[in-house]
């Protein structure tokens, strides 16, 4: 298994790789990760971090109630830590979760209600468990707000509609998860590219 040294080397990367596709303007969007051995301690960027420069050294731990550790108190870290703990509580297998304030993403959850209908798509089969392109997603809408406590009590509440690795938060950005860094990556990119798609081929 992998050390956290290493895991925090390659989601740095990843990080800087996604700011560099414009999924990150400004200081925005948080990642996190978790080790099978260890899953109280959650892994996550600090606040206000300029994503391109991005390094390991970026990430503090936090327990699953989002309260930074001792060795890191006095740091703050990402606004929306609160979303990636209740994840990891709702989904005890994923152990790596990534984000992005997209252009697509913002689009479609600007005009679209409660959920993008995603069917057809021969990349659907990247999310984990779909094996053919015949199939239909919603992949859902969130509003958004500045309480994320209300907002963690919301996805507890509505856990059923998370029914793919994958949501919206209204005007705000994606968030993907994963068993692990791959994984996660891969349903990030997947939802990504289908809300690109999709958004070109209706306008």
């Amino acid at each position: 298994m992998k050390n956290v040294d290493q895991i925090k080397q390659q989601l740095a990367e990843v990080v800087r790789h996604y700011n560099s596709k414009g999924w990150s303007p400004a200081t925005s969007t948080n990642y996190s990760f978790r080790l099978p051995d260890n899953p109280t301690v959650v892994y996550v960027s600090k606040s206000g971090i300029d994503k391109h420069y991005f390094a390991p050294t970026d990430f503090m731990e936090v327990d699953l109630n989002g309260k930074a550790l001792p060795a890191f108190e006095g740091i703050r870290p990402s606004a929306e830590t609160l979303i990636h703990c209740t994840l990891y509580q709702l989904f005890p297998e994923m152990h790596c979760i990534v984000h992005s304030h997209s252009v697509y993403s913002v689009l479609h959850s600007a005009v679209e209600s409660d959920a993008v209908r995603l069917e057809g798509y021969e990349v659907l089969k990247g999310y984990e468990g779909i094996k053919t392109h015949e199939v239909s997603v919603d992949l859902p809408i969130f509003d958004n707000t500045q309480d994320m406590t209300a907002f963690a009590a919301e996805l507890t509440a509505q856990k059923e509609r998370l029914t793919i690795p994958a949501f919206i938060m209204r005007k705000h950005g994606t968030y993907a998860w994963g068993r692990d860094l791959f994984e996660a990556k891969r349903h990030l990119e997947t939802t990504e590219y289908l809300l690109e798609v999709e958004w070109k081929l209706r306008k």
